[in-house]
């Protein structure tokens, strides 16, 4: 019976689908840990091929990949190096499971399938995966190790079941989304199943930005009193070498030196540097372009970009029209010239003269039309999207779009113009908190960046009332409330989802919530046909909140 242990948790950044490349770093990160004088290593759920795998995991030749390179990594264990456990598809003939797999000796020695599947939100895994029963532990070299899949943790049932049938340590593979504030939340859950089984707890996440979703890392283990031994860094990759003992009370972590928690308004920042990242990248864009309208929400999308990719990959496009102001062309320059990105300027004086003529005999003579109606506003902007979309096909770059949450809830977009795109970092993210991002971000360059030090964009762009500047003298607030109390109602509504009654009850007045939820509910087809972007808080656009497009129910406004 051994008395130590020393146990490599590899919080790495896999390629979905990409088995081949994920199984060499797997192998990478093995020797490295060989090197520390590891006797195991421990990957993330499904980190043979990335998580979620979604329907590609229904695929035959897809699960044979995954097998065949799990098989390999098996079969090189035999040279008395450490341990293995990974994550990936176990089918047996008839089902298909999300596992957990332990690697040693030149063999497989075992594995588990996950209990608990989760079906809410971002999660489909009822969709592809079946059940595995309540596992037991696995033995690695003499230790008992309860070994669970993410969601098994989340409830008692696993954990107890391991504790009861003999687990020495609880150690949990993860691919748990990020959302603002989750750390901690995530840590006191832990406790739970520490104070329930009296063992210690080892929580291991992937690190990756897969789609819609941001998968932070932040790894942690707590020991059986409850404290905690180690935390890895957030939004960063690492192979951390934990060191074990076994002692008259069971199993003892080594403690560590832990890095501070990020702040929410960072934690945010990170998540849409490594959402667009590893979108940009894992997709192999050369790079990316934005509107860059002098405005708040486009300087803050491309802080995020060059952030993300570094200024020589960024391409921004003033499109003047008669309405733009002076200050927005000034401050759209020295916010290019802040960042160090190419800055062209496109006017789109000559398109809107063009369509107006163009249009003029099926519009007809309408005496008593608004020249400054809708239909010339969002004229405006689709021509804009169409010179974007132009100077994306000729370039190769991938369009960015740079709307907000708050005009995403209430419809204040325009389909197929400023919603052109084919990623939105600020799709989760409500206008109060774009406010705070931008100050955050000229006082702060976050670790990892590719951006400057210093301020990415003149204060004047943060402090100036937002406007769309598609008419003259026109606000945001023209249309929708202030934006504290606008964000305040759109949170009850989508967050909490409070009824309007509720949402009066919380001091708003009840015409505003009223129709700020009119907005909310018909703009949902504009929302289903928005480009993906970084998942933030608890419940996003897309996949994470579903709601029909064709919806007569009334029943919230009373």
């Amino acid at each position: 019976m051994t008395d130590r242990l020393r146990i490599a948790l590899a919080q790495f950044n896999p390629h979905e689908g990409a088995v081949t490349a994920n199984a060499a770093r797997i192998r990478a990160l093995r020797a490295e840990a060989a090197a520390m004088g590891a006797d195991l290593l421990v990957t993330p759920e499904f980190s043979i091929a990335g998580y979620p795998p979604e329907d590609l995991v229904l695929k035959p030749a897809f699960r044979a990949a995954c097998m065949a390179e799990i098989e390999a990594l098996a079969a090189e264990t035999a040279d008395g190096g450490p341990g293995v456990i990974l994550g990936g598809p176990w089918h047996d003939g008839q089902k298909l499971y999300n596992a957990s797999y332990l690697l040693d000796g030149g063999k497989i020695v075992t594995r588990r399938a996950k209990h608990e599947l989760p079906n809410y939100g971002v999660f489909d895994d009822k969709r592809v995966f079946d059940a595995g029963p309540v596992p037991g532990p696995v033995v690695f070299r003499g230790v008992r190790i309860g070994l669970m899949v993410c969601e098994d943790w989340w409830f008692p049932t696993v954990s107890e079941t391991l504790a009861e049938s003999g687990a020495e340590l609880l150690l949990s593979i993860n691919g748990s989304p990020f959302e603002a504030e989750k750390m901690d939340w995530r840590v006191d859950l832990a406790v739970s199943r520490v104070v329930e089984t009296g063992l210690p707890f080892v929580f291991l996440n992937q690190m990756c930005g897969q789609d819609e979703l941001v998968f932070e890392g932040a790894s942690f283990v707590l020991n059986a009193d409850r404290s905690l031994a180690l935390r890895m860094p957030a939004f960063a990759e690492a192979l951390t070498l934990t060191e074990w003992t076994r002692g008259a009370d069971g199993w003892v972590c080594a403690r560590q030196p832990l890095p501070a928690v990020l702040p929410r308004i960072e934690q945010i920042y990170q998540a849409m540097v490594l959402g667009l990242r590893d979108y940009v990248n894992k997709n192999r864009f050369p790079g990316v372009i934005l509107g860059l309208s002098g405005g708040i929400d486009s300087a803050l999308s491309a802080a995020v970009a060059v952030d993300a990719l570094g200024p020589e990959r960024v391409r921004a496009v003033m499109m003047p029209s008669p309405y733009t102001s002076g200050e927005s062309l000034e401050d759209a320059a020295e916010c290019a010239r802040l960042l160090g990105i190419r800055y062209d300027n496109v006017a789109i004086g000559p398109a809107m003269a063009a369509f107006h003529a163009m249009l003029a005999p099926a519009f007809g003579n309408r005496p008593n039309d608004d020249p400054f109606g809708i239909t010339e506003q969002n004229l405006q902007s689709r021509i804009r999207g169409i010179t974007l979309m132009a100077m994306s096909n000729k370039f190769g770059d991938m369009l960015l779009t740079t709307g907000n949450k708050s005009e995403m809830s209430t419809g204040y977009a325009t389909i197929y113009g400023d919603m052109c795109g084919g990623y939105s970092v600020l799709k989760d993210v409500y206008k109060t908190d774009v406010f705070a991002l931008c100050r955050w971000r000229n006082t702060t360059r976050p670790p990892g960046s590719l951006g400057p030090e210093g301020a990415v964009m003149p204060e004047r762009v943060i402090t100036k009332p937002p406007s769309a500047e598609l008419k003259p003298d026109q606000k945001d607030q023209d249309t929708l409330p202030p934006y504290e109390v606008l964000d305040a109602i759109l949170h009850a509504l989508v967050e909490e989802e409070r009824g309007v009654d509720e949402v009066v009850a919380q001091g708003h007045d009840r015409a505003t919530v009223v129709r700020v939820w009119k907005m909310l509910d018909r703009a949902e087809y504009k929302r289903r046909q928005a480009p993906p972007g970084v998942k933030i808080g608890r419940r996003a656009f897309g996949r994470d909140r579903r709601y029909p497009i064709t919806n007569g129910f009334t029943g919230l406004v009373s």
